[in-house]
């Protein structure tokens, strides 16, 4: 029997808390994981930014990326360990590129998923180019905004196509006020989306892995109040459908860690973002959820290091889109949906690893999460955002908050 340490790299951008809990709870695991005949250690690294030989060796079994969605050096980095080393990276660098906003509405409005009608609008200005003149005078059609506006609805709400962080979306009240905001758009290529007003909940899913935490959301509340901390919001079907919603946009893009926003209304679920790169993982807005984040974010990443799981570089949709014409109730297609996520996400295989190796795990979060160092964690990241006479307040608040959860979700 030999001893074989997987190694895991963290390629980070401004997160602060999240990376310090995921080393500190990791190292008072201190695991030791029968494998095979061997026994498996595991070791974490932050992943630096430099020069380097694309014929270089990787050294990390998986990477937990939360920095390639803006910066390029380390998505071309990623892009390379993956193509040359076999590296398995959270998310596919690929389809986080090619798949913005745009396009996951698509393929989900293919499977039947009830996506609000939504329309793409030329952009309003445009970058100079030699060949911008003759192309629009050639083929661009006049259009009448009021018109569209008019077929969607108001209100409805203007967006990116490609944006995150509710970044340049408006709610459209009126046709003057939609003429005016696509006046002000600029050279965004934006969608028209309808407004699915009144809703009865506003819910965030973050999926990590084959794990979900359905988190009741309000939009409109300081960025610390967003993500509410009451659980028993929706009943256990509406809960189980999104759910289900949620795993089947990641398995389907490949993206091992996302957040899926949807609207209930009535009975009926209605997603309306659902391509995030990089889900919010900071405790100034997740606080009572942040822990599982954490604990989350530790047994998808010690189960595919341990495996050796392999990165798909290409996606195969076929599957997906064969259920949706062959069923014909969007219950049963959802159901078929969510057995091939469960597969794709080898569900059955990754719960007895966290029955049987990190059987501990959970426990050890919980004592964590109570100590000094978890506090000052949480207190470097407060400290790097707010003033200073708010650092101390807002560090409080988050740490009650999350000893909130150690007495009444922790335990479990």
């Amino acid at each position: 029997m030999s001893e074989i340490t997987r190694r895991i790299g963290l390629s980070l951008g401004a997160d602060l808390c999240w990376p310090a809990c995921y080393e500190q709870v990791l190292r008072r695991l201190d695991l030791r994981i029968p494998w095979g005949g061997d026994t498996l250690r595991f070791e974490v690294e932050r992943v630096t930014i430099e020069p380097f030989d694309l014929r270089q060796p990787v050294k990390y079994d998986l990477v937990v990326d939360r920095l390639t969605h803006w910066y390029m050096t380390s998505r071309e980095w990623i892009k390379k360990a993956v193509v040359m080393n076999d590296t398995y990276v959270f998310n596919n660098p690929w389809s986080i590129q090619a798949n913005e906003k745009h396009t996951t509405y698509c393929a989900m409005m293919r499977l039947g998923m009830k996506v609000p009608d939504t329309w793409m609008v030329p952009p309003k200005s445009y970058e100079q180019t030699a060949d911008l003149k003759p192309t629009l005078t050639r083929y661009a059609k006049l259009f009448d905004l009021g018109q569209i506006g008019a077929k969607l609805g108001y209100p409805l709400f203007m967006k990116p196509y490609d944006g995150g962080g509710w970044v340049g979306v408006t709610k459209i009240d009126d046709e003057k006020a939609l003429r005016d905001a696509y006046e002000n758009s600029g050279t965004k290529l934006m969608h028209l989306q309808a407004g699915v007003i009144p809703y009865d909940r506003f819910v965030r899913c973050i999926g990590f892995g084959p794990q979900t935490r359905v988190v009741n959301y309000d939009p409109s509340a300081p960025l610390h109040d967003r993500y509410r901390m009451d659980t028993d919001f929706i009943t256990p079907r509406q809960k189980e459908e999104l759910q289900a919603i949620t795993l089947t946009i990641n398995a389907f893009f490949g993206w091992d860690f996302n957040s899926c926003e949807s609207l209930l209304k009535g009975d009926q679920w209605h997603p309306i973002d659902f391509a995030n790169a990089c889900p919010d993982s900071q405790v100034q807005s997740l606080h009572y959820h942040f822990p599982w984040l954490v604990v989350s974010n530790l047994k998808w990443s010690l189960y595919c290091a341990a495996t050796k799981r392999k990165v798909r570089q290409t996606l195969d949709w076929q599957p997906w889109f064969e259920v949706a014409e062959r069923e014909t109730s969007y219950e049963s297609r959802l159901a078929a949906y969510a057995k091939l996520a469960r597969a794709h996400f080898e569900t059955e295989r990754f719960e007895e690893f966290c029955a049987t190796g990190l059987k501990h795990l959970d426990e050890v979060a919980w004592e964590f999460f109570g100590t000094q160092p978890a506090r000052d964690a949480m207190r470097a990241k407060v400290a790097a955002i707010y003033p200073a006479h708010e650092i101390e307040p807002f560090t409080e608040l988050f740490w009650q908050r999350i000893q909130k959860w150690r007495e009444t979700e922790g335990r479990r």
